[in-house]
């Protein structure tokens, strides 16, 4: 890449192929592994490294060797079948079958410790090769309990550490308090800011190339088709602030097939939250807001009501607000949350019915810890 022609735009499917391939976590992993081993060619043994699985969670199970050596010399065998038996763990309740079990070859006191000493003197230089996967597991306690904590674990959700671009999408229904979680998520840690509503207003105001297409919408009060809703967010999303910094967007998707054409046009978000507000909380949030024709200033009749009684006396409901119109839009919103809730399966759910500065930690502590990753 040509120096002289910086600054380089970042192409935004750059940062999402890392994290959906994991790159960071496989190039650390091969820095590692030619640190450790020092190869004289590194080409080929990358190349090698790279062809083994090493994604896969390693357990070790760990017992006294007084409890193994007992279990061992426990063992028997049954000649016709093959199966194995055990004097306390695991005794056949048939009299032929007890009759006939041998003892296996190679499981003396004397033999079995050797086995172990040598399992020792190779362990210690095995376990370091999987510092970050490795789990040991108490074997002294009943084979089903242990069998269930190696499958606990071999069924986790890793946790990766790699770097990522915030790319946060808040779902939730109106007065949910998307809008000021996006403004402090903006404020704080310089993410974009895309209210999709606002975006499609802006196009109009500065009469970009979409505003002929969105103004007959805005002017009958008609929804925007969703195929010009994309074009302007895709704009907006390919921006190289919102490549760079990150991006918390609201207001979109709102059901699944726009969630679909988010994706399919390569803008998946990496954190997403639904906000959960109930019914009776949205009503007594919207519907007692209230408008001073006079000065513009917004109040609430509960939260924020007006300081004298001449003011109160001249205040507007929004038509939008009234109790119909927004049981319209909550069960609109509700019919399409599960399939949203289906799609982005690893979405966050948050207590938005409380102080919106409690509701934001909660939003905040789920963008700055890694997110799980699943190990095969």
């Amino acid at each position: 890449m040509d120096a002289t022609t910086a600054p380089h735009h970042i192409p935004p499917e750059m940062p999402q192929y890392g994290e959906t391939y994991h790159v960071f976590e496989l190039m650390q992993n091969l820095l590692e592994q030619l640190l450790i081993h020092q190869p004289k060619d590194p080409i080929p043994f990358m190349i090698s490294h790279l062809q083994q699985d090493n994604d896969n969670g390693e357990h070790v199970s760990d017992a006294p060797d007084t409890v193994l050596i007992e279990r061992n010399l426990g063992k028997r065998i049954d000649p016709q079948t093959g199966e194995i038996y055990h004097t306390t763990f695991d005794w056949p309740s048939e009299s032929d079958v007890q009759n006939r079990l041998l003892v296996p070859g190679g499981i003396s006191e004397l033999e079995t410790a050797r086995k172990l000493l040598e399992y020792h003197r190779n362990i210690i230089r095995i376990l370091p090769a999987y510092p970050k996967i490795l789990k040991v597991i108490n074997a002294d306690q009943p084979c089903v309990d242990v069998f269930y904590q190696a499958l606990t674990y071999a069924q986790t959700n890793h946790r990766s550490n790699a770097p990522f671009t915030p790319r946060v999408l808040l779902c939730g229904p109106l007065g949910s308090g998307k809008s000021l979680q996006a403004a402090l998520l903006a404020q704080k840690y310089g993410l974009v800011n895309v209210h999709c509503g606002q975006l499609l207003k802006e196009a109009v105001a500065v009469e970009s190339k979409f505003s002929e297409l969105i103004q007959p919408y805005f002017q009958k009060e008609m929804a925007v088709p969703d195929s010009i809703i994309m074009k302007v967010l895709s704009r907006r999303l390919s921006q190289q602030d919102c490549v760079q910094k990150g991006w918390v967007l609201h207001g979109f998707p709102k059901d699944l097939d726009q969630a679909h054409m988010l994706n399919s046009l390569g803008f998946q978000p990496n954190r997403v939250f639904f906000l959960n507000v109930p019914f009776d909380s949205v009503i007594e949030r919207l519907t007692l807001r209230r408008v001073d024709p006079l000065t513009g200033e917004r109040y609430h009749l509960t939260y924020k009501p007006p300081a004298t009684v001449e003011v109160q006396a001249r205040l507007l409901q929004n038509p939008k607000d009234t109790e119909e119109q927004v049981q319209v839009k909550m069960d609109l919103f509700y019919r399409n949350c599960v399939e949203l809730e289906e799609f982005y399966k690893h979405a966050i759910t948050v207590n938005a019915d409380q102080d919106p500065y409690t509701v934001f930690e909660y939003i905040e502590s789920g963008i700055i810890n890694p997110l799980p990753k699943k190990v095969p």
